[in-house]
């Protein structure tokens, strides 16, 4: 079976499947692991065909959400998906700047809490300054 990603070349397609109203996120053939984790963890389900050996792996935005609501969560698995290092293309009718923007925004404020940098413990000894050699 072929899929968008590996149609043009990017690791994620995100897209509303003809003729129906679910939204789709195709990885390439032979995507890594990693990824498939990723968009679960972002919220998407997997699917697999055959199911007792996958060929065809693909996600889908859950469909007990509304559509509004579905957008949403694709558009703001995008970011994270991209500070990965993945390549990414999402369809108009998918995207919604809002969310993309919050999205990035939540990023951002993650990424500045104290707890989430790498900083020293308190009272630990300041790195050692090199000697000064004098002729």
């Amino acid at each position: 079976m072929a899929n968008l990603a590996d149609e043009y070349g990017t690791d994620v397609e995100i897209y509303i499947k003809a003729l129906t109203t679910t939204i789709h996120a195709d990885t390439p053939t032979g995507a890594p692991a990693q990824l498939h984790d990723l968009l679960e963890r972002l919220g998407l389900e997997r699917h697999a065909y055959p199911t007792d050996a996958p060929l065809y792996i693909w996600h889908t935005v859950p469909e007990h959400r509304d559509a509004d609501e579905q957008k949403r969560l694709a558009t703001r698995a995008i970011p994270d998906l991209l500070l990965a290092g993945y390549e990414v293309n999402c369809t108009p009718d998918v995207f919604d700047e809002s969310a993309y923007r919050q999205a990035v925004e939540d990023l951002r404020t993650r990424a500045g809490r104290p707890a989430a940098r790498q900083q020293a413990p308190a009272g630990s000894p300041s790195p050692a300054t090199p000697a000064r050699r004098t002729p």
